[in-house]
């Protein structure tokens, strides 16, 4: 009998969860179309409600914003967008922090996150798979030692995390790409791959590049 329940929720849970997300999702983006004039909205016109028409309206107006940023007026008209939000209070540093994460996830430029490393977390006998970002100036006069920010994500939101200095000495550098890392982060570490190839510990005595 156990062995029979197991295996109905094997079936069952990975289904049960997959269909609630893609509700969740439908659902979400449905609401897109209350900015629509009502006379527009295809629940009037059609006479019946059809789930899911919200992410086709989604899906033009991201496709539409792309066209647009990648002629000359678009992305001049989006340099002057950038600068009015950044000379807001508060909303700027936001706007900002979001954009270099989001710059880092969504394209195959983004800078923000320099290395992946391991680093001791959430106690001092495990490792948890972090990011290498930049150290402000007045927090690099502070220490006696060499420190290096790392941006610890949350799985399976890599968006999430911690943000914490460490000693170069007690991380390890891996030869991994941060694709591959998001990847397993994303994934739980069921993604990963033999692209992960070989780390370097770095020691006290060992030098910086």
């Amino acid at each position: 009998m156990k062995k029979y329940l197991i295996t109905g929720l094997l079936v069952w849970v990975p289904l049960g969860i997959t269909l609630w997300v893609l509700n969740l999702t439908i659902a979400t983006m449905d609401r897109t179309l209350l900015l629509l004039p009502e006379y527009w909205h295809p629940d009037r016109v059609l006479g019946i409600h059809i789930p899911g028409l919200g992410i086709i309206l989604t899906f033009a107006v991201v496709l539409l914003t792309g066209l647009l940023m990648r002629n000359v007026f678009g992305q001049r008209l989006w340099v002057q967008w950038e600068k009015a939000m950044l000379h807001v209070p508060f909303v700027g540093s936001i706007f900002k922090g979001v954009k270099q994460v989001s710059d880092t996830l969504l394209s195959g430029n983004g800078k923000s996150f320099r290395k992946v490393l391991l680093v001791r977390y959430p106690h001092p006998e495990a490792w948890s798979l972090a990011f290498q970002t930049s150290v402000p100036g007045e927090v690099i006069d502070m220490f006696d030692e060499e420190y290096v920010a790392v941006f610890i994500p949350t799985t399976p939101s890599p968006v999430n995390g911690f943000y914490f200095f460490v000693r170069r000495a007690d991380i390890i550098e891996l030869d991994m790409t941060v694709d591959v890392a998001l990847r397993s982060i994303v994934s739980m570490g069921v993604a990963a791959s033999s692209e992960t190839g070989k780390h370097r510990a770095y020691t006290p005595n060992s030098q910086s590049n």
